[in-house]
Order: structure tokens, then sequence, then C-alpha cells
């Protein structure tokens, strides 16, 4: 297993063979769950005997379940970041998340597991949920994908005409009256209609929520089917919005089952297993053997929404709930980052397996270039370590050390403050993020840091005694890790910046003269046999942030043509203008 090296060395994945030899160029699909717990997926708990998520029930005994697996960061852009790059976010600059009017994203500088598919003859497509940037060159389409469907950040970013079940309530998009948008209440984001974007194209404004999962479906199943019929490999990167809120479950009266016996939330969770399901079985019927499905998530569950958030299993964090506050997303406690996972590959990856490797989602991006035979640039440090032995070998050896970045709750954002050491953990700042009915503690710095024994003490609750040997000892080495790590860092010559300001203008918006940017009456209309397209609409604001001159209706005209040049004039150029596609 090739680790990842601390100190002043470069950090790169050297060019190595598959550990098996693939036939040919395998197909992946990254399915990556918004805010689920790691308790959600049954059988990390199979004594609660619960039957929420029989389709990944089923992937986890045809494939490997992964128990100590860990997101990057416990929020979401930087999540997102570190998976798509395998870097920390002090690294590529990503260290909070992007909001509804940042003008950038993930730094051009950064080089993404999809640029890096696409330039060896990968098709690349992302469903789903973005939040790297949405303007010009960060969107997508600019960043690796072929196609895009999908909301630029988050389904509470926006508002929409039948909102979803949310703690506190969100009011639905108001047409005319901006009085009422002043007064909604904190947490509730409404001047912007929430939209669904098409490559680089709003094709709904604000979109629907209800129908939001049977889109992302429709998409992906003709993703998988149409590369299939191409005889071209692919990644399908499913970003899907489950579990975040608001949910939006099919009507509980109409699909009540006893699975669903706890409610909105276990309504939501099947639904997601559902999508997971049917993507499954397309990609069996199409090219099962060749293959490889990773389920994973972004981040743990939003302690603060109460009933309309996911369990973090036994991972309690009951040194911080003691204290007061949240002990899940946004921070660096165990139900911050600890995430249920899953990788399916038929005849490659021994069924009805499971690993305690001691991993992260920074590890997809070697372990994906790795298996397609792809060496990632050496221009730069790489955090992540190559899985592969781990996936079809049964090799248990993951990461040495594996460090949880700040993601809100303390301390400054994408500081490395909370180091895992093989069953250790040790914190430098403790904090927790708002916790359900409120509260949220106090943040403590703590030198010498707190150190708990996991394999002991799953629930964080009894720190180690300062005058033990085996305190000392762990101590030690945690604290000469995260200086080595600190300075590679800080001497590392591929280091990116991001641009975190804002601009109003820089809100996706279909229609500038409409209070919530609505997009026109009337839907899209498909031509035979292509994916979702489209047929402009009379949109007379900006896209998001096009060229000057550029309206919505001459971009979906523009995008229209594209597709299908033998069934429509080409649309005229603007002087001096160039259209981002």
């Amino acid at each position: 297993m090739e680790n990842f090296l601390l100190g002043a060395l470069l950090f790169t994945v050297t060019r190595t063979e598959p550990v098996e030899t693939v036939r040919t160029k395998p197909n992946f699909i990254i399915i990556l769950a918004d805010d689920m717990g790691w308790g959600d997926l049954d059988v990390n708990q199979p004594e609660k005997k619960t039957n929420n998520t029989p389709n990944l029930n089923l992937m986890a005994q045809q494939g490997l379940r992964l128990t100590d697996f860990h997101s990057p960061a416990s929020t979401c852009s930087p999540s997102r970041a570190a998976i798509l790059t395998g870097r920390y976010g002090l690294r590529t600059g990503v260290t909070h998340n992007f909001g509804v009017n940042s003008v950038a994203g993930l730094p051009l500088s950064e080089i993404t597991l999809p640029q890096l598919l696409q330039q060896a003859g990968y098709y690349t497509a992302i469903i789903g949920k973005w939040h790297l940037g949405h303007n010009g060159p960060y969107g997508p389409t600019n960043r690796g994908f072929d196609h895009y469907l999908g909301v630029p950040y988050s389904n509470d970013m926006g508002c929409t005409d039948t909102p979803g079940y949310n703690l506190p309530p969100c009011p639905p998009c108001v047409s005319s009256r901006p009085e009422v948008i002043r007064s909604v209440h904190r947490g509730c984001y409404s001047k912007v209609g929430l939209p669904l974007i098409e490559n680089s194209t709003i094709t709904e404004q604000p979109l629907d929520l209800w129908r939001l999962t049977e889109q992302y479906k429709s998409a992906a199943l003709r993703v998988i089917r149409s590369a299939r019929a191409r005889g071209q490999p692919y990644l399908l990167y499913i970003a899907s919005a489950h579990m975040h809120v608001p949910l939006a479950p099919p009507l509980l009266a109409a699909t009540a089952a006893p699975r669903r016996s706890d409610g909105v939330y276990a309504a939501s969770l099947q639904e997601l297993d559902d999508l997971v399901g049917a993507i499954k079985t397309a990609a069996d019927e199409t090219d099962r053997d060749n293959t490889l499905i990773w389920f994973t998530g972004d981040n743990g569950p939003w302690d603060q929404k109460c009933q309309y958030a996911g369990s973090v299993g036994p991972f309690t964090g009951k040194w911080q709930t003691n204290k007061g506050g949240g002990s899940a997303k946004q921070t660096t406690w165990e139900g911050g980052h600890r995430v249920p996972t899953v990788v399916y590959w038929p005849g490659r990856i021994p069924a009805n397996s499971t690993s305690a490797a001691l991993l992260s989602g920074m590890d997809i991006f070697p372990t994906v270039l790795s298996l397609a035979g792809i060496t990632p640039p050496s221009d730069r440090r790489y955090d992540g370590i190559d899985a592969t032995r781990i996936l079809l070998q049964r090799e248990h050896t993951g990461h040495e050390f594996l460090f949880h970045p700040n993601s809100g709750a303390a301390g400054k954002f994408g500081d490395l403050q909370t180091v895992r050491a093989e069953k250790y953990k040790a914190f430098f700042v403790t904090g927790a993020a708002e916790a359900c009915g409120g509260g949220t503690g106090q943040q403590q710095l703590h030198d010498p840091p707190l150190i708990f024994d996991l394999e002991q003490d799953e629930s964080e609750e009894t720190p180690l005694r300062f005058d033990t040997p085996e305190y000392q000892t762990v101590a030690q080495r945690v604290s000469q890790k995260r200086e080595e790590l600190l300075w590679d860092i800080a001497t590392d010559p591929s280091l990116s910046t991001a641009d975190y300001s804002t601009d109003g203008s820089a809100a996706p918006c279909c229609d500038t003269t409409q209070v919530v940017c609505r997009s026109p009456p009337g839907e899209s209309q498909a031509f035979p046999g292509q994916v979702r397209d489209i047929v402009p609409q009379p949109c007379p604001g900006s896209t998001f942030r096009s060229p000057p001159g550029w309206t919505c209706l001459e971009n979906l005209t523009r995008e229209a043509y594209r597709r299908h040049p033998d069934q429509m004039p080409e649309p005229p150029q603007l002087a001096g203008e160039k259209h981002w596609v």
C-alpha cells in the first residue's frame, strides 16, 4: 500500500500498473450522499432491525463495506473539492462553502479527477449537486465533465414553489411581493429561486423538488446506457440532494410501507436507496463485470434539523454533547466525518466483505486513476492513497495518520487540528455545531491535546489521562506528524488560493425582472433519443454571469443549436463576445 508521505517530500502518485490487469478500461460510478449519517445504512447497525436501505444492503452483501471511511471535511464544498482532487483544503484553498453569490469556485489551478479521465478517453457526467463554483470557467463542464444536470449548490440555497420538509420550515417563492422576502427568518434562502442547470443553461427556476430525484434518475440511466451503446468508458458522478434538507420524498400517504415507520426522513432515505438500486440495476444490465460503484457521503448528518437529520450510530461525541452542542456535521467529532461507504464491482471486489482500514474520500482520486491506468500529474502533492489492494485483495492497511479539517464548529476553517493515528484520535481544538433545540457549547483549545482510544471509546466520551505512558507516546507521535504535514503544506509549490468574493449579479438568474428570477411558463421539450434537449424559452435575463450581451434565451438557443445543428439555423455571434460552453 502506497501511503501518503509527510515532510518535505514531493507528494505524487507515481505511475504503477494496477494490482490486477484490467482487460478494458473500467467504468466508474461515484454516488455521493449529502448529510447522510453512518447509522443510516441498515447494515451498519443490524441491531436496529431497520429496512430503509435494502438496495444498499444488497450492494454491501455483494461488495465491500468500509466501516472506517471518512469524508475529507465535515461540510459540503471542502469535502467535494478534496474528493475530486485528492488534496486537503489547505492545498486547494477550498476550506468552506461557496454561496449563491460566489463569483468563483475551486481554483482553476487545481486538476480534477474528471479532467484526467476525460483526457484518457472517458465520457464524464455529473448529475446533482456541484457546489464548487457556478460561474463561467468554474462550472462543471469547464472542470472535466462532458455533461451536467443538477443544482449548483445545496438544495436549501434557494426558494421553491412547493418547499419540502425543513426545520424551521421555509416559505415558498413569491411572485410579486418583495416585502415577504425581507421578513423571512434566518436559515431560509429565498431571494433567488433554486435553479436546475443543464451544462451551462438554466432549464428550470425555481425547480420542483418533488420530481428532482426522478429527473436525476432518468438522466443517470441515459448516461449509462448511451455510453455503453457507444462502447465508451465513463465516469458518472451522482451527487444526490439526499439527505440534505429540505427533504421532499414521495407523498407518504401514497407510498406508505412498513419500513417507513419513522416518517419523512425514512421515506427520503428510501427514495435515495431506490435511486441507488436503479443505477446499480442499469450498470449490471449494461456492463456488470466492468463497472465499479462507490457509494459514500460528503459529511455527517445536520444535528440542528432534529427529526430531519440522520443517525451518527454509536459515534455520538459524548465529550462534546455533555458540554452542549451537536457533534455531527461541521465538527471533527466522528459523527461529522465518518460516513457510510460501500464499494461494488462484481468479479473484482470480493463479495460480502468488510474492511476497517482507515480511509478517506480523498482516496477516491488516486484509486480510480490507478484502476484506470492513469498517472496523476507529478507537479503537485497529494494526500489521498491508492486503496486498490484494499478493494481487490482484502488488505486492510489504510492511512497511518489522517487529518480532519476544521469545518465551521471550532477553529479557523480548514486548519488541521484533529488527527487520527490508527485507533487514537487527538484534538487540538474542540467545539460543537448547533444541536437540535439549540446550543453550541464553547470552543476550547487543547495543549496538550485531548486523545481518545476509539477502539475502547467509540463515543469519544473519556479522553486518555495525560500522565499515562500511552498518552505520552501518542501525543508525541501526532504532534510530530502534524508539524511535518503543516510544514509540507507551507512549502508546497502547488498551493492554490480560492476566491471567496461575492457579487449579487453572480447568482444564477433566468429573469432579472422577476422577484425570484422565475423562468417563464412552459417546459423544455426533448428530441427523441437525446438527453434532455433544450428548446429555448423566452427568458430575458442572463443565465448565470454570462459575458455581457448574452441573454438566457440566447444561451438556450445556442445550446439547442449545438445539439441539433441540422434542425435550426445557427444563432448569430455577438461582436467581441464569447459564450462559455
